[in-house]
């Protein structure tokens, strides 16, 4: 599954990097005058791809390293409160910077032919993605659980024939049984983590490319500015949440590697493509605004899907969580602040 997924997120990537460049439609609208400085942006583009690469990096190795810190190994308190510090930033995310871009996107006055001012496509689109993130998840879960709970089943039989042959048959079933019970639960827990944090990563690399490329061909200095320091804040704190999900999913090290190298680079590899395409590139042309606003509008219907059932409710709903109060408040806490920081930064960018 890890290797049909990263195909999957490759095609994407390329899917979606090639879209900007059919975006030169006319535009009658007028946007007004803005001063562009091309030296003085390119220089904040290049800081923002080194200052996006190392906070993504950081933050996807933070939960890694409970094998060197114990307090950050998934069993402890201080990764669920991380956790859910990180899912409130990626819900803030969704909600507050994706989503209004989409529906300024798709009711963008530029937009005059068509159906686009006539119903509201941004949130029909991320109501439908998100639809289509809890189809694959569950179809992804139920396939994986299924092939597991066969193979479980397989190798019981294998350990009651070998314990009869050698003990009592009830005894020896009892413990078969019990075994059974442990590999199925683990197992499914397993699995679980598994497809969690595929699926979250290939809704954040949507998103990271839009985001990236609408930074590299911006040409105003201005407006890169604050949205280097917010996508750095909010790419550090992104890459916890994701890496948090792969240290559950115990990939093996080859895997972990590739999916936090990936999650590091996308949004960089999108700021480039976006530097490269500047030229021809016109945001306020209808096929720009309906591109960016649709993907815009799935990123966030993915990302509000992912937050809220496969981080939030997976975590608030875990019996260590349920059984423990102090902790249940901490990690309350910890998601209030999580999405009130990230909202915050929607004043500068």
């Amino acid at each position: 599954m890890a290797a049909n997924l990263k195909l999957a997120a490759l095609c994407l990537l390329l899917f979606v990097s090639s879209l900007p460049l059919l975006a030169r439609a006319e535009c009658e609208c007028e946007t007004g005058e803005e001063e562009h400085d091309k030296a003085g942006a390119l220089k904040l583009k290049i800081i923002a791809i080194f200052c996006i690469l190392v906070a993504s990096a950081a933050g996807c190795a933070i939960p890694s390293l409970g094998r060197k810190f114990p307090a950050l190994s998934p069993d402890k308190d201080l990764f669920f409160v991380i956790k859910a510090f990180a899912a409130g930033v990626i819900l803030a995310t969704a909600f507050v910077h994706i989503l209004p871009e989409a529906f300024e996107r798709l009711g963008s006055p530029c937009l005059v032919d068509g159906p686009w001012q006539k119903f509201p496509f941004a949130g029909f689109v991320a109501m439908l993605a998100a639809i289509a993130t809890l189809i694959v998840d569950t179809i992804a879960t139920g396939y994986f659980q299924r092939a597991h709970a066969k193979n479980t089943s397989a190798a019981v039989g294998y350990v009651e024939a070998s314990d009869s042959e050698q003990a009592h048959g009830g005894h020896s079933h009892g413990v078969s049984a019990v075994i059974a019970s442990s590999f199925s639960d683990d197992g499914a827990q397993l699995i679980r983590h598994r497809v969690i944090s595929q699926v979250l990563e290939l809704g954040i690399i949507v998103h990271s490319v839009i985001i990236g490329m609408s930074l590299g061909a911006s040409e105003n200095a201005s407006t890169i500015k604050p949205l280097v320091v917010a996508l750095t804040f909010h790419q550090f704190f992104e890459g916890i949440g994701l890496g948090g999900c792969i240290v559950q999913a115990r990939f093996r090290l080859k895997s972990v590697l590739m999916m936090a190298l990936f999650f590091s680079l996308t949004l960089p590899v999108g700021v480039v493509i976006g530097i490269g395409i500047s030229s021809a590139y016109d945001e306020n042309s209808p096929r720009a605004l309906i591109v960016e606003g649709l993907l815009s509008a799935a990123a966030a219907g993915i990302l509000n899907y992912m937050a809220l059932v496969d981080l939030l409710a997976e975590d608030f709903m875990n019996p260590r969580v349920q059984n423990n109060g102090r902790l249940q408040v901490i990690i309350n806490i910890s998601l209030l602040v999580g999405t009130g920081l990230m909202s915050m930064l929607a004043v500068w960018a």
